[in-house]
């Protein structure tokens, strides 16, 4: 005998089936049962007499107003639905007497009716006939009560492993038990002389494609109705709820407003089954509650992150200030670093960093390049005789007209005293000789209050197998300039 088997026939932790249940399952099944037959029964347990009443006066099935007898209310709701609901009554009411601490049985009971109600409205609203969807649906997971009353502890630990991993927990029973919840469920309500056609949905809901053919369509509702379950007693998970639509209108063919509209009523009917079975609600709440509590959140979030957003473009716009100032004042300092206080040119440093940046240039891809070094005559007898102001203002005059005869790319800038020094890019001796001329002659030219010439010395380097450096280029444009002082001043020399 099997484990699963063992468990049935002998533990008394399970339930034998209650008799009003055999007796209203013997009595349905004969064919020429009446009504009254039926109410008689169920009028033997006041207490289910009772419930029964009080879910015949629901919304959702009363319809005729009020009923006040059970023999009205099967004439009102139809022998099979009394059947379906008495049944779901007497064995909820075993369960829960058989309950322990390791379960959450209102929570159990909260999906289980949830499942039994989306069941009954799917089948209703595909087939115009719910058949036992409801207590089937109701009943599928009640072997999970079972083995938590069987092995408390290895249930626990089930349970809390499936929340952890999300690892499903048939899975899991049937590694720790040989057998899963289904199945027990489905050896019991056997034992019990239940029809096959509630038992065996039960055995194949979490494995549909061993399931015999004639219920494949009704373990479909089931794990529909069950991702509604989940759904409006879990967290709300948005993928439940768009798996359900998917499954209703692409495989069930269910248009989307009746797939809204179903959705909705499953709430609202469920709320009714939990107060007929004396179940506290969990706070279910309708999807149109849900959305609506969801869009007014998400305005008020609105409103906060609009505020924020402020804050964010009041300290960007403040931010965009400061990096502005910042950037004005390193531009400023970086142009008094590199700029001659007096002739507002280029400076020794300025001059030096960007020949360093031409030659590495040079050498790399192969370029020309010059470089002119001049200085004003006589500067020290000008100062000498007409004032140390002259003399500057003469150097002032000198660097603007200097430039007037260079191009954008090319670098003028002061060395020092009466001493500049010019880069010129991509220029060769020849090129770099008539610049020279040119300045000479435009310096010559200039009106000044003593006659203004210019020592000019020129260094060209052309391509070749020798690498050029700086300190080359400089010298020979050095000894170029001193050659022109020697040889008689105011002319251009090259080397």
């Amino acid at each position: 005998m099997s484990s699963m088997d063992n468990l049935i026939s002998i533990n008394c932790r399970l339930p034998s089936p209650p008799s009003i249940c055999i007796k209203i399952l013997d009595l349905v099944r004969k064919d020429d049962f009446t009504f009254q037959q039926l109410a008689n029964v169920i009028n033997s347990d006041p207490s289910l007499a009772a419930k029964l009443l009080k879910v015949a006066n629901t919304c959702h099935y009363s319809h005729s107003g009020q009923v006040n007898t059970v023999a009205k209310a099967v004439a009102v709701l139809g022998a099979n639905a009394v059947k379906i609901i008495a049944l779901s009554f007497v064995i909820y009411a075993e369960c829960i007497e058989g309950s322990n601490d390791a379960f959450n049985t209102d929570l159990f009971w909260r999906r289980s009716l949830t499942a039994a109600v989306a069941a009954e409205q799917i089948a209703t609203s595909l087939t115009g006939s719910s058949g036992d969807l409801f207590l089937i649906a109701l009943l599928q997971d009640i072997g999970s009560i079972f083995m938590s009353n069987w092995r408390p502890h290895d249930w626990r630990q089930i349970s809390k492993t499936t929340f952890i991993s999300r690892i499903p927990q048939e899975k899991l029973e049937q590694e720790t038990f040989g057998f899963d919840h289904s199945v027990l469920a489905a050896g019991l309500f056997k034992s019990w002389n239940f029809p096959e056609e509630l038992y065996l949905p039960i055995q194949f809901h979490h494995s549909g494609e061993l399931a015999p053919l004639q219920y494949r369509k009704i373990i479909d509702i089931l794990e529909v109705s069950n991702l509604l379950s989940a759904f409006y007693n879990g967290n709300n998970e948005v993928m439940q709820l768009r798996r359900v639509k998917q499954i209703l209108t692409n495989n069930m063919g269910m248009d989307k407003n009746t797939t809204d509209d179903l959705i909705e009523s499953v709430a609202h009917k469920s709320r009714e089954m939990f107060l007929a079975f004396e179940i506290s609600d969990g706070n279910l709440k309708p999807l149109s509650q849900i959305l609506q509590e969801a869009n007014e959140e998400l305005v008020s979030l609105l409103d906060s992150y609009e505020l924020v957003i402020l804050e964010l473009k009041q300290a960007k716009e403040l931010s965009d200030s400061l990096a502005r100032e910042l950037h004005e004042s390193n531009e400023r300092h970086k142009e008094m670093a590199y700029k001659d206080e007096l002739t507002q040119i280029y400076n020794f440093r300025y001059f030096h960093e960007a020949l360093d940046r031409e030659v590495e240039r040079v050498n790399r891809y192969g370029r020309e390049l010059s470089v002119i070094l001049f200085d004003l005559d006589d500067l020290k007898k000008i100062n000498d005789t007409y004032g140390h102001i002259v003399g500057s203002q003469m150097l002032i005059n000198i660097s603007k007209i200097v430039q007037l005869n260079l191009r954008g790319a090319d670098v003028l800038a002061r060395l020092g005293g009466d001493e500049f020094g010019i880069i010129l890019p991509e220029s060769g001796h020849s090129g770099a000789l008539l610049v020279a001329e040119q300045i000479r002659c435009s310096v010559e030219a200039l009106e000044e209050i003593a006659p203004a010439t210019l020592s000019i010395g020129v260094s060209s380097y052309h391509p070749g197998k020798v690498v050029l450096d700086k300190a080359t280029i400089m010298k020979k444009a050095d000894d170029a300039l001193y050659r022109a002082k020697n040889n008689g001043k105011n002319r251009v020399c090259f080397k």
